[in-house]
C-alpha cells in the first residue's frame, strides 16, 4: 500500500547535481515588499517559504543557498512584517514570508499584513510553488491552518517541509507524520510528497534543492 503523502525521495546524482548547479549561483537578497506596488516583476520562476516563528526559516533558506547569513530571523517573532524577495542565479526569486503565529503585532499591522499576503499569493502567476514548514516535532497546529487555507483559496500548490527532523525519535515521527498526513489529505492544493529536513544534518537540502531547480 502506498501512503498518502509520501516522503520524498532522495535525488539520483545527475538530479542532485542540477539542484546544487543552481543553489551554486549568486544569491543575493533584492528587496523587502510591504505593498503590492513594490514587488518586483514578474519575469522567473519563484517559491516562496512560509511557517510560523521559530520553524527554522531562515536556517533552512540559508542551508539552502549555503550562505549563512542571508535570511536572518527576526529577534522579535511576528515582528518582520515584509515580503522579503532574494534572487537566486538569474532564473529564480526565492520568496521569504514573515513568520506568523505571535500576536505581537498591533491588529491592525496584522490584518494589513494578511490582505497584502492573500493579494501575493492570488496575484502572482510565477509563484511556482509554496513550502510550508512545519516542525518534526509538533506537527501542524491550528496555527499553520490558515495560510493552508489562504494557499487553497489562492489556488497556489503547497508543498509541506518538515524542518528540525533529527530532533525527533523515529517512533514519535512516526506519530507526527500520522498527523501531518492527516492534516494535509482536507487541502486540495497540496502537493503530495512531505520533504524532510534537518538544516543542522544536511537532510532534505538536495532533496529540496532539486524540486526548486526542476519546477
Amino acid at each position: 500500500m502506498t501512503l498518502p503523502f509520501p516522503i520524498a525521495e532522495t535525488p539520483d546524482a545527475a538530479e542532485a547535481e542540477l539542484g546544487r548547479i543552481l543553489f551554486a549561483g549568486q544569491t543575493d537578497f533584492l528587496k523587502g515588499v510591504v505593498a503590492m506596488s513594490g514587488l518586483p516583476p514578474a519575469d522567473r520562476t519563484e517559491v516562496c517559504f512560509a511557517g510560523r516563528s521559530n520553524v527554522g526559516k531562515s536556517t533552512l533558506i540559508n542551508a539552502l543557498t549555503g550562505r549563512k547569513g542571508l535570511a536572518r530571523a527576526s529577534n522579535t517573532p511576528g515582528r518582520t512584517q515584509e515580503i522579503n524577495f532574494f534572487t537566486l542565479a538569474d532564473s529564480h526569486y526565492l520568496v521569504d514570508l514573515p513568520g506568523y503565529g505571535y500576536a505581537n503585532a498591533p491588529l491592525p499591522v496584522i490584518e494589513k499584513w494578511q490582505r497584502l499576503l492573500k493579494q501575493f499569493l492570488s496575484g502572482r502567476q510565477t509563484l511556482r510553488r509554496a513550502f510550508v514548514l512545519i516542525d518534526a516535532r509538533h506537527g501542524i497546529k491550528s496555527v499553520d491552518q490558515e495560510i493552508l487555507a489562504l494557499l487553497d483559496g489562492a489556488a497556489v500548490t503547497f508543498q509541506c517541509v518538515l524542518t528540525k527532523a533529527d530532533k525527533v525519535k523515529a517512533r514519535d515521527l512516526d506519530k507526527v507524520l500520522d498527523q501531518v498526513r492527516a492534516a494535509l489529505a482536507k487541502h486540495p492544493a497540496a502537493f503530495p510528497e512531505i520533504v524532510l529536513t534537518s538544516s543542522e544534518k544536511g537532510d532534505g537540502i538536495a532533496t529540496l534543492r532539486n524540486i526548486i531547480a526542476t519546477l
